[in-house]
């Protein structure tokens, strides 16, 4: 097994006092917690960080490991506990099997409960968690904006009475809650592999898609509508209705305005605990002269208007 530097794990001194390593320890679970994290080895963080502070926390643990350190070990250095090592931490760790199935063997083999025979009880087989699933889902828009059900087919492990393991497909109406936002993760408590020997089930963690929209662009919490307008409304300006993803809103234009003119719509992007904007970017279309009359009008205007578009430009 390897060794573990849990001072490395946490990011603190050997000198820390326990304060600091409380602190650390926080700061960093709230930043790899699997619910929140968008990092590829997030949950495998955040299993480290507990098993670190696990050891670390108590006074005599963190003595017995700081005399075990003292030898010179070096992190994924490949360990074997000394002899005598049970009875020099204490012996009774307070750790039954059970509560050992989440830490590492080296976890277990320095601070297992020496009647146990650390991390294996001599009363029959230990229970182990099963591991967390992984999956994705995508969804609307609109539904990650309202909120919603969705029902998923997902394939699940079965442990049959002989000891295997089978594929079984297993629907599951999944919540999504109002203002998801693109990657997020859900956690369904366990949904994940079954356990061994009668241990827990682990988690599923399903990741959130949102799918393009044909109007809509996201980016965040925000969103972006590119809105055709008219030339005589660029012109003039006025009031315009905007569609948002909570319904039809008035924008008042000033006149002249040009194409990529943009407007903040405040809070009218994903709903959260700080709601997106929605933000609208004109652009103006032009419509075709398909008859005699449009021309003349067109060839009026450019008459009366003298306008050049390329003014400063050395076209």
């Amino acid at each position: 097994m390897e060794f573990k530097d849990y001072y490395k794990t946490l990011g603190v001194e050997p000198s820390a006092g326990q304060d600091e390593i409380k602190r650390a320890y926080r700061k960093l679970a709230r930043k790899y917690h699997p619910d929140v994290s968008k990092e590829k080895d997030a949950e495998e963080r955040f299993k480290e960080l507990g098993e670190a502070y696990e050891a670390l926390k108590d006074p005599e643990k963190r003595k017995a490991y700081d005399q075990l350190r003292q030898g010179g070990w070096r992190q994924g250095d490949n360990f074997q506990p000394p002899p005598g090592w049970q009875r020099a931490s204490g012996g009774d760790s307070g750790f039954s099997p059970e509560d050992l199935a989440g830490f590492s063997d080296f976890f277990s083999s320095l601070f297992g409960d020496a009647r146990h025979g650390g991390a294996r009880s001599r009363r029959g087989p230990m229970r182990s968690a099963g591991r967390d699933s992984h999956a994705r889902i995508d969804v609307d828009l609109e539904t990650a904006f309202q909120g919603g059900t969705r029902r998923v087919s997902l394939a699940r492990a079965e442990v049959m009475p002989d000891g295997s393991v089978v594929q079984r497909p297993q629907d599951l109406d999944i919540r999504i809650p109002a203002g998801v936002t693109d990657g997020q993760q859900i956690r369904l408590r366990g949904q994940g592999e079954p356990g061994v020997n009668g241990g827990p089930a682990g988690d599923l963690y399903l990741e959130i898609g949102i799918k393009p929209h044909p109007m809509y662009e996201l980016h965040g919490r925000d969103l972006h509508l590119t809105l055709p307008v008219a030339p005589w409304e660029a012109a003039l300006g006025g009031k315009i209705t905007v569609p948002t993803p909570g319904g039809k809103v008035s924008l008042t234009i000033p006149p002249g305005a040009s194409s990529g003119k943009r407007f903040r719509l405040k809070g009218r992007g994903m709903p959260g605990k700080t709601p997106g904007d929605q933000f609208v970017i004109l652009k103006v279309v032009v419509p075709a002269a398909t008859s005699e009359r449009q021309r003349e009008l067109y060839e009026q205007l450019q008459q009366e208007q003298a306008f050049n578009p390329r003014a400063g430009m050395e076209v």
